[in-house]
């Protein structure tokens, strides 16, 4: 049970506090975030691969208002952090003070802020700490995603995909791709190994199978209001998995944050069919939203790596939306300007030896 008790002393002795979150306190917490990355079960699952979490509360007159979870991370050969608060709530000048706090207690260089805010929504209260709030040296989370709108009908939904989509669903169909959801261990396996296959034939940075083992462990399977969940669907032809996704439900929204597929039998648009399959999920879940986990802007960049996930995601219909962006709260700012140097010729070697390789 909630120690409110506790909380309402607290009140009584400051109208606004920050107060740490504890498990009996996961759904009110849970009320108050608005993305999976701020969920409490998100943060459980961070600890387990081995990274600190700070995850915090506001009360405001006994209640709880808002909240965050930020994590921390070691810079190597330093005595210094990074914090990290992806898709949080709209800042305050509450959340900034209690951000710079924990920042100078951690030792923290910086905080790397990604609202999850849409632009037009964009209201910047802080007071005076906005001197140091800056662009984001190297954002993390793109500023765009296609968002879907689930409560419109199926036929609705067909009616506004792109022709050559729907064309492929057909193909599909045609070929007797079928779509299950299982979340059992040897689903899990199969998943892994695509992945795996994915990201070498694609080169791009991908996360450990440690890091998607612990995820797979620690997240919840049954969808639930007042948590995140975690399911695998998968697409197979022939009796082969072709492709695998990962998605997140949230409160009203499901989420496409990972994908795996096959070279194989791609004539047969497995692709094209899970993703319309997982719309369906989300509608027979009674969600409202699909947020496809990003996408590039308004006018993309034809040789850009992502051009190509931009595309196949452009074409179901959905609305692109931007977010505000990423921002830096700078709780040091000498070696704020140093690491910037450093991270940039970091990145730069990095690029040269895939170049190279």
């Amino acid at each position: 049970m909630i120690n409110w008790l506790l909380i309402n002393l607290i009140a009584k002795e400051k109208t606004m506090n920050f107060i740490d979150i504890s498990e009996d306190m996961k759904d009110e917490y849970n009320s108050v975030v608005n993305h999976p990355l701020q969920s409490y079960e998100w943060g459980e699952f961070r600890k387990k691969t081995g990274i600190k979490v700070v995850r915090r509360g506001l009360i405001q007159n006994g209640k709880l208002v808002d909240g965050f979870t930020m994590t921390l991370h070691k810079i190597p050969r330093t005595k210094y952090y990074i914090g990290y608060l992806p898709k949080g709530n709209n800042p305050t000048q509450e959340l900034i003070e209690e951000l710079m706090r924990i920042g100078r207690e951690e030792n923290c260089i910086f905080i790397q802020l990604e609202p999850n805010i849409r632009k037009e929504n964009w209201k910047l209260e802080i007071g005076n700490w906005k001197f140091r709030l800056r662009d984001a040296a190297h954002p993390l989370f793109t500023k765009y995603t296609f968002l879907l709108d689930l409560t419109k009908s199926e036929q609705e939904l067909l009616a506004a995909m792109h022709p050559k989509t729907r064309y492929n669903l057909r193909v599909a169909e045609k070929h007797k791709v079928k779509i299950v959801e299982d979340d059992s261990q040897k689903s899990f396996e199969r998943y892994l190994k695509l992945m795996m296959e994915t990201t070498n034939r694609q080169r791009f940075y991908a996360h450990t199978p440690s890091y998607h083992k612990n995820m797979f462990e620690i997240l919840p399977k049954k969808a639930d209001p007042n948590s995140l969940s975690y399911h695998l669907l998968n697409a197979s032809y022939d009796g082969k998995t072709l492709t695998s996704w990962v998605v997140f439900v949230f409160k009203d929204t499901i989420y496409y944050p990972y994908g795996a597929s096959s070279r194989e039998n791609r004539e047969v648009m497995a692709n094209n069919l899970i993703a319309w399959e997982a719309i369906k999920f989300g509608k027979k879940l009674g969600l409202k939203y699909f947020d496809m986990w990003g996408a590039l802007g308004p006018e993309p960049d034809k040789n850009d790596a992502w051009y190509g996930f931009h595309r196949f995601k452009e074409g179901y219909g959905a609305e692109l939306v931007e977010f505000v962006g990423s921002y830096d709260l700078v709780v040091k700012p000498a070696l704020y300007e140093l690491y910037k140097v450093v991270d940039k010729l970091r990145w730069g070697l990095l690029r040269l030896k895939s170049k190279l390789q």
